[in-house]
């Protein structure tokens, strides 16, 4: 059974940024001594070990390889359909309407790295989904991740129209559905687990 853990921050992150953010579990992590060559196939990554996230979701392995391994063929596997960027910006999307401060600084950062548009990314994190965005494709793909976020079966024909009308093929629809639709999970299982903390000085 794992136990509590004493809370070793003195004040969360309220603001939503692109800078590094740390992260605390409120459950205990699987100390790195006692991960195994069965908790190393689950993290997919060995580097993901030096994590607290997946060092917590490592102690069901089998659960978190399959969550990996989606998660990389989600937002890794560029054999056509959607940019990164743009799947950058869905996963962003979907955590800034959840709330996860987390999540949108790792995400944002992407987005900002693969568009070069770090301004853009910035105003959505400031002003929130609804910052004007000049890029149809950015709009569309920002209001179908808050469709899928808010309540899924607000998502609707619409949403498709207004994604193809912005060019985008039944590919690449299909990967923004997918970024906003893992987010929207994987937001909500970070934000039970833990809470972010400040960047390192």
């Amino acid at each position: 059974m794992s136990e509590t853990i004493t809370r070793t921050t003195t004040e969360a992150p309220n603001s939503f940024t692109q800078a590094e953010l740390g992260w605390e579990a409120w459950l205990e992590p699987l100390p790195l001594e006692e991960l195994t060559e069965r908790h190393y196939a689950g993290l997919v990554d060995k580097g993901r070990a030096n994590s607290p996230y997946f060092r917590l979701l490592v102690r069901d392995p089998d659960i978190l390889g399959a969550r990996t391994r989606t998660d990389n063929d989600i937002f890794y596997n560029e054999k056509g359909g959607l940019t990164r960027a743009l799947r950058e910006l869905s996963a962003t999307a979907a955590s800034r309407t959840n709330g996860c401060i987390f999540c949108a600084s790792v995400h944002s950062r992407f987005a900002s790295h693969y568009s070069k548009r770090p301004d853009d990314v910035q105003r959505l994190l400031d002003e929130g989904t609804a910052a004007p965005q000049d890029d149809p494709q950015w709009r569309a793909v920002i209001d179908a991740s808050v469709a899928l976020t808010v309540v899924p079966n607000e998502f609707g024909a619409e949403n498709v129209r207004a994604l193809r009308d912005a060019g985008l093929d039944d590919v690449a629809i299909i990967d923004a559905i997918n970024g906003a639709a893992f987010f929207n999970w994987a937001n909500r299982l970070m934000l039970s687990l833990g809470e972010p903390t400040p960047p390192k000085a």
